[in-house]
């Protein structure tokens, strides 16, 4: 007798988005500082019929909920709690721009420690090539 097969919720997460039928999620990633390149590329990905989730937040622009640095300092940290989420939920990675720095590039070895591809606008700062 074999014994019963273990499901981790990540496996039934997978299972379920294909039982629903749903089109690929695309996790948009990089410095905040590409939000207008961001913008387009969620652009390009909703037209090819994606999914897109990306940050939701820039916190290099004001805003009164990070004016003060103390209170910004705690929101970077739900933020990003808050993306690695979204990475967990998407199929598959973009990286938008020129430039990968400490946040993203933990976001990127986060995302292939998910078995999740990859791509990048940019091809030649994928930290791994």
């Amino acid at each position: 007798m074999s014994s019963p097969q273990v499901t981790t919720p990540e496996d039934r997460l997978v299972e379920a988005k294909a039982q629903l039928n749903l089109p690929r999620i695309v996790a948009i990633c990089g410095s905040t500082r590409f939000m207008a390149e961001m913008t387009e590329a969620e652009v390009r990905e909703t037209e090819a019929g994606r999914i897109v989730v990306k940050p939701g937040c820039d916190l290099k622009s004001p805003n009164p909920l990070w004016s003060d640095p103390v209170e910004a300092e705690t929101l970077k940290i739900k933020l990003d709690a808050l993306h690695r989420s979204k990475i967990l939920l998407a199929d598959e990675v973009l990286v938008v721009g020129d430039y990968i720095g400490d946040s993203t590039r933990s976001e990127i070895a986060y995302a292939r420690s998910l078995g999740r591809p990859v791509r990048f606008t940019h091809p030649e700062v994928d930290p791994d090539a």
